[in-house]
């Protein structure tokens, strides 16, 4: 493929903005790639700025679950934007989504909208905080909220790919009141609540890790959690941004049948445009301002035009087997996947679930953060390579995961896992 416009294009991004990227893991460094720049989108295909195209398995790391340019999220986005890009000023779009919300997820009485999953989480802990009055939070190695002061501990996403553990500019004493465990130690939670459980304001994490590449919780795991939170006074937050409404219609906890006392959600509430949100029990919502002393407020919250697509995008979620046919896609490509990986003996362990999956470069298997770490980055970033040569684009990390979406035609599938086996292929004959 030739890249030429691409180069060109990233050069003159470095020039303003750093690394030339808005966000690190799109810079492509940790698979030895300089990105790619989109031209346009549409369905599950990408057209870059030299006209190569792709078969989309990012989907705007999550959101698109009905894929790009979706006709009917285009749409209801024209129209709102017809009447006006934002007001801040209350709209009935707002409770409508809220009510929304509010109904699929099982968790939830009360909902606030913001404009990022940073912000929700951001939001959530503080809230926790307030409600129960302490300051310690305890989250899990390789789990990722955002790019919060206080969660920036052991993260996952693009700390994980750039192998950065922590970040210069986030005080210590930020910090010092937030514990990281291995995820899936139920053992360990136990002796650090024990400890200074009565300290502790909230337990948070993702229900299914998402930022390690795809990590399942074992069994007894959130229920464990959940009975820990009752014991000690502590609240439980389900960081949902990546699971709500991709893994089931009311997100891992309807799947799962554990209820957290906060939910964080972002992504595909949005239907790619910007958005986050964060709800729970009335009685822990109503401590937020003006009804309550928690303060946050911001001026796109709530805005029309991600109000609109959300909407748009949940009202299709909604229809009658959408979520058995992202499983049977999904379960498609992951059988194929693994007949590659079998056929030219190479050493992987493909985590799945729903239409969220990865496949770490490691016989595994891979349960936490400590086991994720010990995949082969290098055998990583050669696949990748390899699957753009041949149109296909997977996340440009180890630690990310890939999207299944309902514009994924069967021909789609085919012809990713021909071009798997085209690429195991090249990296079975490196590593001899």
């Amino acid at each position: 493929m030739n890249w030429t416009k691409s180069q060109r294009l990233y050069e003159e991004a470095c020039k303003w903005m750093p690394g030339g990227v808005n966000s690190p893991v799109r810079s492509g460094k940790s698979v030895g790639f300089t990105p790619f720049f989109v031209r346009e989108a549409k369905g599950c295909r990408l057209v870059d700025e030299d006209g190569n195209v792709y078969i989309d398995y990012v989907g705007s790391w999550g959101p698109l679950i009905m894929g790009h340019a979706h006709p009917r999220v285009v749409d209801a986005v024209r129209r709102a934007a017809e009447k006006g890009t934002s007001y801040g000023i209350p709209t009935e779009l707002e409770i409508r989504m809220a009510a929304g919300v509010v109904e699929m997820v099982p968790s939830m009485e009360m909902v606030r909208m913001v404009s990022s999953g940073t912000e929700a989480t951001m939001s959530a802990i503080r809230l926790a905080r307030g409600y129960t009055g302490r300051r310690k939070i305890l989250k899990f190695n390789g789990c990722y909220h955002g790019h919060g002061d206080c969660l920036l501990v052991q993260s996952g996403s693009g700390l994980a790919t750039l192998g950065i553990p922590g970040s210069p500019g986030v005080p210590e004493e930020i910090v010092h009141h937030t514990v990281s465990l291995p995820y899936n130690d139920l053992h360990r939670v136990e002796q650090v609540m024990q400890q200074v459980g009565e300290e502790v304001a909230a337990i948070i994490l993702e229900p299914v890790a998402a930022n390690m590449g795809v990590v399942l919780p074992a069994e007894g795991f959130l229920p464990g959690l959940r009975k820990l939170c009752d014991d000690f006074g502590s609240l439980l937050i389900f960081d949902e941004v990546i699971t709500g409404f991709r893994l089931a219609r009311g997100g891992a906890q309807e799947l799962f049948g554990v209820l957290p006392d906060l939910t964080c959600l972002g992504k595909i509430i949005g239907g790619g445009l910007p958005v986050g949100a964060y709800g729970g029990r009335a009685e822990i919502m109503e401590r937020m301002a003006p009804v309550g002393d928690v303060y946050q407020a911001g001026t796109l919250s709530g805005n029309p035009l991600a109000m609109s697509a959300g909407l748009a995008t949940l009202e299709i979620l909604n229809q009658q087997g959408v979520y058995e046919e992202l499983e049977e896609k999904a379960a498609y490509l992951e059988k194929g996947l693994k007949a590659a990986a079998d056929e030219w003996l190479t050493p992987m362990t493909l985590n799945r679930i729903g239409s969220l999956g990865c496949g770490f470069f490691t016989p595994g298997p891979v349960v936490d953060f400590a086991s994720a770490q010990k995949a082969d980055t290098q055998a990583y970033a050669l696949f990748f390579r390899e699957m753009l040569k041949e149109g296909v684009y997977l996340a440009p990390s180890q630690f990310e995961s890939f999207f299944v979406s309902l514009a994924h035609e069967k021909d789609d599938l085919d012809a990713t896992i021909e071009a798997a086996s085209k690429a195991l292929k090249v990296v079975r004959e490196k590593a001899s």
